[in-house]
């Protein structure tokens, strides 16, 4: 289906699934005040926690004991401190304990070199909703998800609640290892009006944001927003540029004074060129600034004939160093309505239906094929798409000291894959192709994968009001996924494999216990406990990309991930004063890795069980406010993830028992000194990541480094026509400091060429009003 063709469908869509709100009754809703905010859109029914105040500057603003064991709440104010438009989880690296984000691009939106863990788990691994649409697996190329950057503009998330214990019963995941995040858009406001922001700054970055409030439009409270972001931005090294553009539209409708009826349609479009990748001898021998040779063809042809760049020569491999370009195109349509009721004042409904559609190329000049013309390369570019349905229903009762929470999530995921190669002119005898396409003249396919997973889940759970300082929860998910699928088309003259995989792979997990225990004493005090197990479904991809399809023949002998996570915590808040503690174990069982050979464009990726996982971790926070407006907020955070076995591949056996886990950092030290007087505001943020391993045997690493961000922002008030105008300025790594950021991937032993090298100091302007 062409893009324009999809973008059509999931228009009309969306104005199907609005044309079906039920009508409202009831009561008809007063329009608030003129100075009313926005406000984020929560759960049907707020449920019984206590709230500990925190510092909105510094994104931790409440924690409380519910479901979700310990939750960490980040606010929309906490999302202001930082550039309009940054990624929202490099916000929540730069502000939380135990998170590690990376990247190579200052906004955190390239997702081909994005890092995220939250304790040694990937973004892959996490549980994920918006609005409660689940989210799925968030990595790069969405087999079965959508990046959270994608799903919605970072302008109208309202606040995220994170979860980093064993995750949420109530948070629809197949991925869910650890941890959970729920991302809540904000509402439409009651009064008419907008938003309207412009960023400027290095690299001819120029981000235009706006937003228009319809304002509460007849009696029975109907209300809607719609917004459109567009970021054009420049590379900080090479050439091309990382293209966004996204528009979301939300329509709320109120059921009279017992519920309400919300209608979403998201839209986003990235066309990027991508960085190359780099590997650490490139890193020594030729510096970070390496790239694609883009729009330089004839050194890329030249290159591709053997006749390299000066200094090229000193690589073991100067061939896989730089291609001709690199680039990813991404489309997605989000389409969901939700729908919250109290059946009665102690029993309230809340159900989910979405569908979400995505179309994606990906691709990268290979030297390694020559093409019909006779040029020594080709474009090699994978077309993806994936289609979601799924629906979600949930019921809350309450009776005595219980809470009793049940619900249901159905989901169907098609996705296909088909890498094809295009032909490049002849050095001067046409125009090279590049960047985003158009691709609709292959020459050959080299292979082609069809899946279809199918997905249930239920979940019970009881929270219990022992006493009143005395809470407890306690609840089980039941899980079934079922994917069938691999290959649908193989040519062996490309793939070199006679046959490729394909085959059914099931993942249940009947009943999987999560529980945990908050005790409030002496006021300010609080203990709490969180044990969970969880169950990982198989990863499915692309041929190459290492997964349980992406091997010469089905496995019979792999068995899903499963995690048992314990959790138990000491905090203390006061007005001047607010400690958290964390102490965490995690025993990680049948732990599934991918390694990675080969060059990057024909990767060899092998999936194998390196047994269980022991990670034993630590997370201090301490947060002091010796005056009013000034907020000093300080974190440690300590992990030790070890694999549990040798592992064999290709005949030889590797010594990875007792080897830390590659990519997350043992120590992770995090601060923020923030000041506000008046309308002015100042923030300091710096994050400190020690070294990260890049093979499993952990023979190779990238340097630790520090990050520190300044931002500035101030007021104006009583501007005619107004409600505010604000300015911000901000500069990303303060000290231009050279590091590697995101990695892309690992290997068994020694160096690989799947790093990232971070932006440099960068400085962006911008200007808020809102009317």
């Amino acid at each position: 289906m062409s893009a324009r063709r999809k973008f059509l469908y999931a228009f009309v869509s969306s104005l199907a699934v609005l044309a079906a709100l039920p009508a409202a009754h009831g009561a008809p809703v007063p329009v608030r005040k003129p100075k009313d905010k926005a406000t984020a859109s929560h759960a049907p029914k707020p449920r019984v926690h206590a709230v500990v105040a925190a510092s909105e500057s510094l994104a931790v603003t409440a924690n409380r004991n519910t479901s979700h064991g310990m939750e960490q709440t980040i606010t929309r104010k906490a999302l202001e401190t930082f550039v309009p438009g940054t990624s929202v989880l490099q916000v929540l690296s730069a502000t939380t304990p135990g998170v590690s984000f990376a990247s190579d691009d200052p906004f955190g939106l390239d997702t081909w070199a994005n890092t995220f863990y939250i304790r040694g788990y990937t973004q892959s691994q996490l549980g994920i909703t918006l609005d409660g649409i689940p989210l799925g697996d968030g990595q790069f190329i969405n087999a079965s998800g959508l990046d959270i950057n994608q799903a919605v503009i970072q302008d109208n998330i309202g606040h995220v609640n994170m979860s980093q214990g064993g995750g949420a019963l109530d948070v629809m995941s197949i991925t869910n290892l650890g941890g959970a995040l729920q991302y809540y858009t904000l509402d439409p406001r009651d009064r008419m009006g907008g938003d309207v922001s412009q960023t400027f700054g290095s690299n001819g970055t120029y981000r235009t944001f706006a937003r228009f409030e319809s304002g509460v439009l007849n009696r029975t409270g109907t209300k809607f927003s719609a917004a459109y972001a567009r970021t054009d931005a420049g590379k900080w090294k090479g050439a091309g540029d990382q293209f966004e553009q996204q528009a979301n539209f939300k329509v709320v409708q109120p059921l009279g004074t017992r519920g309400k009826v919300s209608g979403y349609f998201n839209y986003s479009e990235f066309d990027q060129y991508n960085y190359s990748d780099l590997s650490l001898e490139i890193i020594r021998k030729l510096g970070q600034r390496v790239d694609y040779y883009y729009p330089d063809y004839a050194t890329a042809y030249k290159a591709a004939l053997g006749q390299f760049p000066a200094g090229y020569d000193r690589l073991s491999d100067p061939e896989d160093a730089s291609y001709y370009d690199g680039a990813q195109l991404q489309r997605n349509y989000l389409t969901g309505i939700t729908t919250q009721y109290d059946l009665t004042d102690r029993l309230h409904f809340t159900n989910v239906l979405y569908d979400h559609q995505s179309g994606g190329d990906y691709e990268w000049t290979n030297p390694y094929v020559t093409s019909p013309s006779g040029a020594p390369m080709i474009q090699q570019v994978g077309h993806t798409a994936v289609t979601r349905l799924g629906a979600t229903a949930a019921l809350q009762y309450e009776i005595g000291n219980h809470t009793l929470h049940s619900g249901v999530w159905y989901e169907h995921v098609g996705y296909s894959w088909a890498q094809r190669y295009y032909s490049q002119p002849v050095l001067g005898q046409g125009a090279p192709r590049s960047g985003t396409g158009p691709y609709d003249d292959p020459f050959a396919t080299a292979y082609a994968m069809q899946f279809n997973t199918n997905t249930f889940q239920y979940y019970l759970e009881d929270s219990y009001r022992i006493l009143q300082n005395l809470r407890a929860h306690a609840g089980f998910k039941s899980m079934l996924t079922t994917t069938a699928g691999g290959a649908s088309y193989n040519n062996p003259t490309y793939t070199g494999q006679d046959t490729l995989p394909n085959g059914s792979l099931t993942t249940a997990g009947a009943f999987l216990p999560h529980v945990s225990l908050n005790w409030t004493f002496l006021g300010r005090n609080e203990l709490f406990f969180d044990f969970a197990k969880n169950l990982r479904a198989y990863t499915y991809n692309t041929w190459q990309s290492g997964n349980a399809w992406g091997v010469n023949e089905m496995p019979t002998n792999l068995k899903p991930e499963t995690s048992y996570n314990y959790e138990v915590g000491y905090r203390y808040n006061a007005k001047r004063l607010t400690v958290l503690v964390n102490l965490y174990h995690i025993d990680y069982r049948n732990r599934l890795a991918t390694i990675t050979v080969g060059s990057l464009v024909n990767a060899h990726n092998t999936y194998i069980n390196v047994g269980n996982m022991d990670m034993w971790g630590a997370d201090a926070g301490v947060t002091v406010r010796p005056l009013p407006g000034l907020e000093v907020f300080n974190s440690f955070s300590y992990n030790k993830s070890t694999y549990g076995r040798d592992v064999t591949s290709d005949g030889v056996t590797y010594p990875v028992a007792g080897k830390l886990e590659a990519g997350y950092p043992q120590w992770m030290y995090k601060a923020n000194a923030s000041y506000a007087f008046g309308d002015a505001r100042l923030n300091f943020n710096v994050n400190y990541m020690s070294k990260r391993y890049i093979s499993y045997v952990n023979d190779a690493a990238v340097s630790g480094y520090w990050l520190a961000t300044l931002s500035a922002n101030y007021r104006f008030r009583h501007v005619p026509h107004l409600e505010t105008l604000e300015f911000n300025l901000g500069v990303y790594n303060l000290f231009n400091q050279q590091y590697v950021g995101g990695i892309g991937g690992y290997s068994m032993s020694g160096d690989t060429q799947q790093l990232f090298a971070g932006a440099p100091r960068q400085i962006f302007g911008s200007l808020h009003a809102r009317f």
